[in-house]
């Protein structure tokens, strides 16, 4: 589904990164897969791929709900700030304020600190078998009992992730509203934010739900994994239900730059601001207020990851671009942060080039030889050639400078690539182009190619 897309280089960089995440659900063999974005608070674009359940066969479509994880602690997170614009707790209030019966340090964390990971409570305690799927999550008197025991470092000395501060932030909650987490969360926060499939912890009844997937590493084929259980106590940390598109809604309206939105202006800046730098992270390098800050990828951006029983997920927000990105993958082994870094980087890289020329689109396509594929790409007036099997397609890539319709140089690669080589298409008599050569190397289309490669080498030999 695409809305009406006004600016041409977010229409090409949509169109480039459905493309790309298809090869890559072929290449990592993934179940299926949801792709949603949205430009300046609003839906432009969903994709749906693959199955939501590889015993079944159900395909994968765009209402199918995931288990999102940790995106819950951007919504719990997003509910303490509403509450405290609505003067009923202040982040420097400690947990001990409002939930009786709590160690003496857990009692003196701070809101704030609890938001922000630096409590320095145990991440999900001596026995988390509830995110292998091996016990129930944890109930309230269980999740209490767990709290009453000292921290595993001192409070404020480093950004340490914690489900149990989370869990207790969904406690504070109850004790402020006096309704039950699942309940206010739906009407102070679902709601207003109009969101329409998610929903606080596991409900009742039918829905489209992708289940989860065992790793194909270790079990191939894979297992299914229902992934339908309550989290309990522990919602507020790892309940939530959503899809791709509500995510997307969601983390847009959390961009202080955003025109509406559930929070303040003043509250949006406090939750995406860098509270915790994380020296140990090579990706995501700092936390918020219930959102990670990254910055490899060329720019600020904040969302958060979700990593549920067989499922992986990933939205991001780009405030300088108004972009938001959110995707879903439904095994252990979904490859959803690496994709949301290439895809921010794909979008940034369109949005810097501008509108591709119409003498530079023709020649988009994926091209294959033996050695796999080859993507030509239209960024502004040049053609981009890259692998789409890297997982940075457009970074180790040859930039193509059209001198006739079906000619150009290669200006710009990387030393092992053609630079200063040329770029031809050839057509077969009826116009339409068949092979493209870069330098030496010819490419054909997918069929053709695998046609040769059967030609010459005869039966495959099966694996074992």
């Amino acid at each position: 589904m695409d809305a009406h897309i006004e600016h041409a280089w977010l229409k090409a960089a949509i169109d480039y990164a459905g493309r790309w995440i298809e090869f890559k659900m072929r290449q990592a063999a993934q179940p299926g897969c949801v792709l949603a974005i949205a430009y300046r608070g609003q839906l432009v674009h969903e994709q749906a791929f693959g199955v939501a359940d590889l015993a079944t066969g159900e395909p994968m479509t765009l209402q199918h709900r995931f288990r999102v994880a940790s995106h819950s602690k951007t919504f719990t997170a997003a509910g303490i700030l509403k509450l405290v614009e609505q003067g009923r707790l202040s982040l420097d209030s400690t947990a001990g304020s409002f939930v009786e019966g709590l160690h003496p340090d857990v009692a003196a964390a701070t809101v704030r600190q609890l938001l922000s990971h630096g409590a320095g409570l145990s991440r999900d305690g001596s026995n988390s078998g509830y995110f292998a799927d091996a016990r129930p999550f944890l109930n309230k008197d269980e999740l209490l009992a767990e709290l009453k025991k000292p921290l595993a470092i001192k409070a404020g000395q480093r950004f340490k992730y914690s489900n149990f501060g989370y869990s207790l932030l969904g406690l504070v909650i109850e004790a402020v509203t006096g309704e039950a987490y699942a309940d206010w969360m739906r009407r102070e926060i679902i709601a207003p934010a109009r969101l329409m499939e998610t929903h606080p912890d596991m409900p009742s009844g039918t829905m489209p739900f992708a289940r989860g997937h065992t790793s194909r590493l270790m079990f191939d084929p894979r297992f299914v994994i229902p992934g339908d259980n309550p989290t309990h106590a522990m919602a507020a940390a790892t309940g939530f239900v959503s899809t791709a598109a509500d995510l997307a809604r969601f983390m847009a309206q959390l961009s202080p730059n955003a025109k509406t939105s559930i929070l303040s202006v003043a509250s949006r800046r406090e939750m995406v601001a860098d509270a915790w730098d994380d020296p140990d992270s090579g990706l995501l390098k700092s936390y918020g207020l219930g959102v990670y800050a990254s910055k490899p990828s060329g720019a600020d951006n904040f969302g958060h990851i979700g990593a549920f029983q067989g499922t992986i997920t990933r939205t991001a927000t780009l405030p300088d671009i108004d972009v938001t990105i959110s995707i879903l993958t439904n095994a252990i082994d979904g490859p959803a942060v690496p994709w949301m870094e290439a895809l921010i980087r794909i979008v940034r890289r369109f949005h810097d080039s501008g509108a591709p020329t119409a003498e530079a689109a023709d020649w988009n396509g994926r091209w294959w030889n033996m050695w796999g594929a080859v993507d030509l790409v239209a960024l502004g007036d040049k053609v981009i050639s890259c692998n789409p099997a890297f997982d940075m397609p457009l970074m180790e890539a040859g930039e193509i400078a059209l001198t006739e319709k079906d000619r150009g140089t290669i200006l710009r690669a990387p030393g092992f690539d053609r630079p200063g080589e040329s770029a031809r298409r050839v057509r077969d008599a009826n116009g339409q182009v068949v092979m493209v050569q870069l330098g030496g190397a010819g490419f054909v289309s997918e069929s053709a190619a695998r046609a040769d490669v059967e030609q010459r080498y005869g039966t495959r030999v099966a694996a074992e």
